[in-house]
Formats: C-alpha cells, sequence, structure tokens
C-alpha cells in the first residue's frame, strides 16, 4: 500500500541517516512506472515514451543510474486481458461521435474527461492504431472495431506502440506495496535549504522485486472481471494517501427480475445475486430471448427514473442486451441505496395503446369467426392470440408473468409488461465498476494528484465510466495517454 506521512517520515529518516546509495541497494530505476498494463497502463506508456523520445536530451534522466525511462508493471501473464474479453472478444474500441454527443455517455461529471478527450479524441485514437498496424472498421452507432473483429488485434497494436516508443512491460510484476520518500536532488553549487527534495516512488513487487521512479502512474483499473487482474488494488493505494474513493458499484451489468434466479442467500453487496446463482422456472423459459425495437422504462420508488429504446436480451445472468446495461447504472445504484425498483416493457413501442387495442380487438375477432376454431377452449384461442403479437419463444413467460391478462386488456399489458428488479449481477462479470478516485483529488488537464506530486491516475480507477458502445475505453486511452505525456512533460521542467 501507499504508506502514509509515517512512513513517508521514516524513509526520510533512513535516507538522511543512511544516504542515498545505501536507499538505493538492489533496486532498479525508472523515470516513470506505471501499475497496469490494460487499456489506459499501455496508453501511458506510449504517451510517456514518445514524449521523451521526441523532447528529451537524455540530460533529464536521474544522474548516473542508467533508468529504464519508462515501465508498465502488469500482475498477469499478458498485458490487456481485459481488452481481449471486450465486446465477446470483438473489442468495440471507440466511439467516434464529437464530444457533444460523447459526454452525454460519461458519468457522473463528463466535464472532467474534456482535456484528455481534446487532447486524443476518437479519431486520433483511430490513427494511432492504425499508425500501429491495425486497420479498423466503425459500424453502426458510430461504433469502432478492429477489421478483424479480433481484440487480440487492439492490444498487439497497443503493446507495438509502447514498445516502440521506448517502454519496458514487464508482465508477472505484482505490487504489493509503494512507499514514498525524498530524494535529494541540489546541486553542489545550490544552498542546502532542503527545497530541491523531490518526492519520490518505491514500488515493491510480491516476488521482492524493487522499482524506484520519479513519476508514478495508477492505472489499476476497477473491480469487475477479476480473473482478468482487476481486484481493486488502486484504490486501496489511493485511499491511504488521503484521496477519497467514491462509492464503488457495478456499471453495464445484467439486473435480475423478481424470480428469475433461485436467490438463497445475500451477494456480497446489496442487491447482488451471483451469476451462478441457478434460473428458476421462469428464468429458464425467459433466457435465451432476444427483444429488437422494445421500449424499456426504469421506475425507482415510483417515479419514472430512465427510458431506453432498443434491444433487449435474456441471459442467464438477468436482464442485458444494450438498454438493459444502459439502465443498469441507475437501477444499481438505487438498489444500493435502499430504493425499490421496477421496469415496465413496452413491446410495441410504435403503436399508441388506442392503436393497438383496435388492432388486438380485430384480430381477436377473427380468431373467433375462423370456424377451425369452434370448440377450442378460451385459453386455447388466447394462445392463438398472443402468436399474432409476440415472438413464439416469449408466449410462455407472458402468460406466467400476466395471469390476468385476456383478449380486452393485452394490449396494455403489452405496453406495460411489469417486471420488479430483485438485484443485480456484480463484479464477477459486470462490464466496469462506477465509482473510484475522487475526480476532486486529480486534476483535470494533467491528471496528476492533488495531494501527492508525481503521482498520476488514469482509467476506470478514477470516479468514471461510461455507457457501452466504446465510449469506456476511450476514456481509458485518453485519460491513459494524458496522464503519460504530462509525467513525461513534468520531467523535463
Amino acid at each position: 500500500m501507499i504508506n502514509s506521512q509515517k512512513n513517508f517520515e521514516d524513509v526520510l529518516t533512513v535516507y538522511m541517516t543512511d544516504g542515498r546509495n545505501t536507499w538505493n541497494l538492489m533496486t532498479n530505476k525508472a523515470d516513470i512506472i506505471i501499475i497496469g498494463g490494460g487499456a489506459a497502463g499501455l496508453m501511458a506508456s506510449a504517451g510517456a515514451a514518445e514524449f521523451l523520445t521526441v523532447h528529451g536530451n537524455g540530460e533529464e534522466r536521474d544522474q548516473g543510474n542508467g533508468a529504464t525511462r519508462v515501465v508498465v508493471l502488469e500482475k498477469m501473464a499478458r498485458p490487456g486481458r481485459k481488452i481481449m474479453i471486450t465486446g465477446k472478444g470483438r473489442c468495440n474500441f471507440t466511439n467516434v461521435k464529437q464530444w457533444n454527443e460523447f459526454q452525454e455517455h460519461i458519468h457522473p461529471k463528463p466535464n472532467f474527461l474534456k482535456p484528455s478527450f481534446y487532447n486524443l479524441t476518437s479519431e486520433k485514437m483511430l490513427g494511432f492504431l492504425e499508425d500501429h498496424g491495425m486497420a479498423y472498421v466503425v459500424e453502426r452507432g458510430d461504433r469502432a472495431f478492429p477489421e478483424s473483429h479480433l481484440a487480440s488485434d487492439v492490444v498487439d497494436a497497443l503493446v507495438r506502440a509502447a514498445e516502440g516508443a521506448g517502454a519496458e512491460i514487464l508482465c508477472g510484476a505484482e505490487v504489493k506495496e509503494i512507499l514514498r520518500f525524498a530524494q535529494d536532488d541540489r546541486r553542489e553549487t545550490q544552498d542546502a535549504k532542503g527545497e530541491d527534495l523531490e518526492e519520490r516512488f518505491e514500488v515493491i513487487c510480491g516476488d521482492g522485486r524493487r522499482f524506484e521512479c520519479r513519476r508514478l502512474i495508477i492505472c489499476t483499473g476497477g473491480l469487475s472481471y477479476p480473473k482478468t487482474g482487476s481486484t481493486g488494488d488502486g484504490y486501496e493505494w489511493a485511499r491511504k494517501t488521503g484521496h477519497k474513493i467514491r462509492t464503488l458499484f457495478p456499471s453495464l451489468t445484467a439486473i435480475v427480475p423478481k424470480g428469475y434466479k433461485d436467490v438463497t442467500s445475500a451477494g456480497t453487496m446489496k442487491g447482488h445475486i451471483d451469476r451462478s446463482t441457478p434460473l428458476t422456472e421462469i428464468g429458464k423459459i425467459l433466457c435465451g430471448n432476444q427483444l429488437k425495437n422494445v421500449g424499456l422504462t426504469l421506475h425507482i420508488d415510483g417515479n419514472e427514473a430512465a427510458y431506453e429504446f432498443g434491444d433487449l436480451d435474456f441471459t442467464d445472468g438477468g436482464l442485458e442486451g444494450p438498454i438493459g446495461f444502459k439502465i443498469s447504472r441507475r437501477c444499481v445504484n438505487a438498489i444500493i441505496n435502499g430504493s425499490k425498483a421496477y421496469i415496465t416493457l413496452d413491446m410495441k413501442p410504435a403503436v399508441e395503446l388506442e392503436d393497438l387495442t383496435v388492432r388486438i380487438s380485430t384480430l381477436w375477432n377473427e380468431i373467433m369467426k375462423d370456424k377451425r376454431n369452434a370448440g377450442r377452449q378460451y385459453k386455447d384461442k388466447f394462445r392463438i392470440l398472443l402468436t399474432k403479437v409476440l415472438p413464439m419463444s416469449l408466449i410462455p413467460a407472458f402468460i406466467k408473468l400476466n395471469p390476468n391478462a385476456d383478449h380486452k386488456t393485452l394490449a396494455k399489458a403489452l405496453k406495460t409488461w411489469k417486471m420488479e428488479i430483485e438485484g443485480f449481477v456484480g463484479y464477477e462479470r459486470c462490464v466496469v465498476t462506477a465509482g473510484g478516485v475522487s475526480t476532486e483529488d486529480v486534476t483535470a488537464k494533467t491528471l496528476e494528484s492533488r495531494l501527492v506530486p508525481g503521482l498520476y491516475f488514469a482509467g476506470e480507477v478514477l470516479d468514471l465510466d461510461a455507457d457501452t458502445g466504446g465510449y469506456n475505453l476511450q476514456t481509458a486511452f485518453s485519460t491513459g495517454y494524458l496522464a503519460g505525456q504530462s509525467a513525461a512533460k513534468s520531467l523535463l521542467k
């Protein structure tokens, strides 16, 4: 962990007592260390190394220590593990909307992202990846994908960019502790008033390796998909140095209707239902249905909170798909805070209730007049009616969840199919973590901490998250690139 003031004083005492060489014994040195080799970390390393190559003349490096300029420490065996699973392996890596539209998909404070975005826009990101050997295509909704639709091509391009600029990527380097200390950079011609003590960092890995750096960039990601290495380390390091951590919760995740899963115990947080929880009978007959062009309204404590139009998927997790994900942030946050949530589905959003009522009445009259239906029970005739307005696979679940619906009330039931929300899938399968290091403690124009000089944050560890559609990865790319450039620029002053 980044240690508090007590550790800072202890290390400073060691330095003053034993001297500079004793403290640095067996410590690898770098100008800039980046913790985390994901989207933000790889872009930070590329941005920093490029900047030092173009603007540096070599004299700004640590005097006589032969330091590698930029080093990435990645705990996993390969960098970019989370990128590899993005978009089910297809990797929607950015969205090419202009800022005025792009910002509408950023939460909770899009203005904090603005300097990073303009420094590396979506269009610039396309050019960046193309320059490093990756072709791309832009599809519906302004979403950009690698031309191959292989996420590995994005990772390979980012690694080429970082290493090509001179950064070193060390995998299997799990950081366990970070120390802050002061190094005396005074020249003999300067007086000894202590004004040139520069705060530095020592990074200690689990295997005993130690690294010292002048600038440190934390790009450790969030808590989502922990198997890819996102275990929230950066939050604790930030908290130890006094940075505020805004409430963390899963976003872009499946929300679980009441009765969808066989819930017998509470999850790791209020409302959490693990994805592995078995489906109920209702869940089984709903799972696999994919609805196109439907309306979804989220209600929180009885009040309408959001409306989305588009595609919705019933999965083994719950409600997902584009519009399911879009409402998940508000829904999860509401449940965690003790509010009640439910949704209403509009299966026929293009048709007004009055017109739909007339249409269904006409269909019912046709069914009743059809001689083939003579002698059939009402429930059989009603099922025939349902086949004319719903996908066959959805009818069993619709009947079970709307037991009082008949041909007279069917139109209203189709327009306002209500489902109470019982919970949500947690970090084990959510796309992104909401909350994080408060942006109030970080300078937007550089991404340097306001509390610890020389410390920078980028990517998902920040209190920045976005809707699905390429916005989250672009946020990581932009913040990472600016943090890397800012850290490098500060060394050359």
